[in-house]
């Protein structure tokens, strides 16, 4: 029942902020085009992001967001169980939310 509640959830609230940060790009400002992961911040996770995230939707839905590691998990979350993306083990989950939490949180700007 509590899966079931956060679909709802996601889909009445969190969607809409992400596509509307998608859509009007962070600060108002224009997303840079992602085609390759050199074109991320360094670190560990960069590539496994990148790959992932990029296999189903642009780079910029990701780099234009400003996420709290816990919203990344909801994200990611939303996405295994409404959107189709395939279960991750808990060495990869935490390697994506990781490089997530380090370079696209609550603090980041979009330049």
């Amino acid at each position: 029942m509590a899966v079931r509640s956060f679909g709802r959830l996601a889909r009445k609230a969190l969607l809409p902020g992400l596509l509307t940060g998608f859509l009007l790009g962070v600060g108002g400002s224009q997303a840079a085009i992602i085609d390759d992961p050199e074109d991320m911040p360094p670190g560990e996770g960069r590539e496994t992001v990148f790959y992932m995230c990029s296999a189903c939707h642009s780079m910029a839905i990701v780099t234009q967001q400003g996420l709290s590691r816990k919203r990344w998990d909801d994200v990611l979350v939303w996405m295994i169980e409404e959107q189709g993306m395939a279960d991750l083990d808990e060495v990869t989950r935490n390697e994506i939310l990781d490089y997530l939490e380090a370079n696209y949180n609550e603090g980041h700007t979009n330049n």
